[in-house]
């Protein structure tokens, strides 16, 4: 949905913003925040207005994306949102403005690995490795199967609609999740459930 300024609007955004939120507060304490795959720029405006000790950094590489987190962020007024960067979670290598790198502690990628091919989460997982310190944060949100189920009915039926869009996407498996993020340095810390069947996962760079 548009707001007809450039504004976009996701319905779900609204629906679990605030408990996203609860589990992303206590984690996020100082520097920058990247948020990679920022689609309608609502989660990381919104945040960004309660936490104003964090400096945001949205991405996408959508340039409607980018125009609509760019318009969300004067319909805000909030200044402690970066301007959006042209980001691809498959790119070999992340380039970051320098001041950012130096100052990140965290990225966030909320509702991507689902609605992405295989080679995302991979991407998301090595650059996210490259360029967090060390204890740094990377934090996921998402529907995931666990040992190889669906915890929903409602997430079966999803990961089917997801499949018939494209074969190359689909809910994700979260220990192959958590094996990925391994492969490159990234352990699993806590793993929350959320509301309608969602999952959020910790990982932290050794």
């Amino acid at each position: 949905m548009s707001a007809g300024d450039g504004r976009l609007y996701a319905p779900a955004t609204e629906r679990n913003r605030a408990p996203i939120l609860a589990v992303l507060e206590p984690l996020l304490l100082e520097g920058s925040v990247l948020e990679v795959a920022s689609g309608t720029g609502e989660h990381a405006t919104w945040f960004a207005a309660r936490l104003p000790a964090l400096r945001f950094v949205p991405s996408d590489p959508d340039p409607a994306h980018r125009a609509s987190i760019a318009q969300w962020t004067r319909a805000l007024g909030v200044t402690n949102v970066a301007p959006p960067l042209d980001l691809d979670a498959t790119a070999a290598e992340w380039t970051l403005p320098a001041a950012e790198l130096a100052r990140l502690r965290a990225v966030i990628c909320i509702n991507m690995i689902h609605i992405a091919p295989w080679q995302a989460t991979e991407g998301l997982m090595r650059n996210a490795a490259a360029v967090l310190p060390p204890g740094g944060v990377l934090y996921l949100y998402g529907p995931f199967r666990r040992g190889g189920q669906h915890t929903a009915p409602s997430n079966a039926a999803f990961h089917e609609s997801l499949r018939a869009q494209n074969p190359a996407w689909g809910v994700r498996d979260l220990e192959a999740v958590q094996a990925q993020a391994l492969a490159h340095g990234l352990a699993t810390g806590q793993v929350t459930e959320m509301p309608a069947n969602n999952l959020s996962l910790v990982l932290r760079r050794a």
